[in-house]
């Protein structure tokens, strides 16, 4: 049998079959960098899209997303703690998550006769041996499923095969079916059981048992890349996007307009139109790039002004989401100006201030 049959045979001629978006690491829209993770226990997208932080633990981390992939991958997410946690408090944790839709998810079959193996592959490296946990949750029904995978010094691939489960079927919506917890770090509330290495009503002590911990020093460094999930009882090669694509899948999610910082300094173009439905508060539209999950939530960074009238007011308050027609390409805006500069039912343009790293995140995530 050719190559090219044995691997059509197992899947791998299949497109889209890799469920994870930016699973080779490649979008990073929020930042490359970011330090001090772990001084809240808000679940935080900092660096590479898709993948978010969970942290309720006394260390602390930095995360990158950083160009030292194995052959093939020009980029993974490296975490390197900063400040190590080696007395474990029963309900600490760290987690790494990437969350699917349930409407994403079909295929699996899950809560049928049908219900389908599949198999989750990844690339990992650490600086020393460590030992940690991959606990798969389905949201919709509280069920979960545990495997443990060994880290080195150099990248392995991890492929593992997960059982297919007749009970609890994914919600064919837009909710998070699926998530996938990578568990680095635990306490006894996550540890103190049995691992569960099959399908089951959610119980947490079972779900990480015989971690290490990414915490037992600084030293201490995990970096990951090639991120698949797909049908079936083996793993195919991974399934590269072009650059264009995985971005555009990562933006139903997170949309950072404008794309990248203005390294001159001078003005941006306008990113959206409008008009002054006050003397102080005025309404825009802002086109994005495709539709979003839901109705997004706006963060502005850096310093924001209207133009209007020939004139530039800097904006004091806001920009705050009113609506969200995405599926028609636009995010509606309300803001609020210092002084009663604006003229009712003027027009208005909506422009960064002079500043290089002026931006807008729309968020929808999971």
């Amino acid at each position: 049998m050719s190559k090219a049959r044995q691997l059509a045979d197992n899947g791998a001629a299949t497109p889209n079959r890799n469920m994870v978006i930016n699973g080779a690491m490649n979008v990073s829209q929020r930042s490359v960098s970011e330090t001090g993770i772990g001084a809240s226990t808000a679940v935080v997208y900092q660096t590479v899209d898709r993948i978010a932080v969970a942290p309720n633990t006394a260390g602390r981390l930095t995360m990158t997303q950083t160009a030292d992939g194995p052959s093939g991958f020009a980029n993974c997410m490296k975490l390197d703690c900063t400040t190590a946690d080696t007395s474990i408090a029963t309900a600490e944790y760290l987690l790494l998550q990437h969350k699917i839709e349930g409407q994403n998810l079909q295929r699996l079959k899950k809560g049928t006769s049908d219900a389908e193996q599949f198999t989750i592959s990844f690339y990992v490296k650490g600086n020393a041996s460590a030992t940690y946990a991959l606990s798969l949750l389905d949201n919709d029904n509280n069920r979960s499923v545990s495997k443990l995978f060994a880290v080195t010094t150099a990248w392995n691939r991890i492929e593992m095969t997960f059982p297919a489960d007749t009970s609890g079927a994914f919600g064919d919506d837009n909710g998070a079916g699926l998530t996938l917890d990578f568990f680095l770090h635990g306490g006894a509330t996550y540890t103190g059981g049995t691992l569960a290495t099959a399908w089951a009503t959610t119980n947490n002590a079972n779900r990480a048992v015989g971690i290490s911990s990414f915490f037992d020093a600084t030293s201490r460094t995990f970096f990951m890349t090639g991120l698949q999930l797909e049908v079936g009882s083996s793993a195919t090669p991974f399934e590269h996007k072009t650059f264009a694509g995985d971005l555009e899948d990562c933006q139903r999610y997170c949309q950072r307009l404008p794309a990248v910082d203005q390294a001159d300094g001078g003005d941006f173009s306008n990113l959206g139109y409008g008009f002054a439905d006050t003397t102080t508060t005025g309404q825009l539209a802002i086109p994005v790039v495709t539709t979003m999950r839901l109705e997004p939530t706006a963060t502005f960074s850096g310093n924001w002004r209207f133009i209007h009238e020939n004139t530039a007011t800097a904006i004091s308050s806001g920009p705050t989401v009113t609506d969200a027609f995405s599926t028609a390409g636009i995010i509606g805006l309300a803001a609020t100006v210092g002084s009663t500069a604006l003229t009712l039912g003027s027009g208005l343009a909506l422009t960064q201030n002079d500043d290089v790293d002026a931006n807008i995140i729309f968020d929808s995530e999971l």
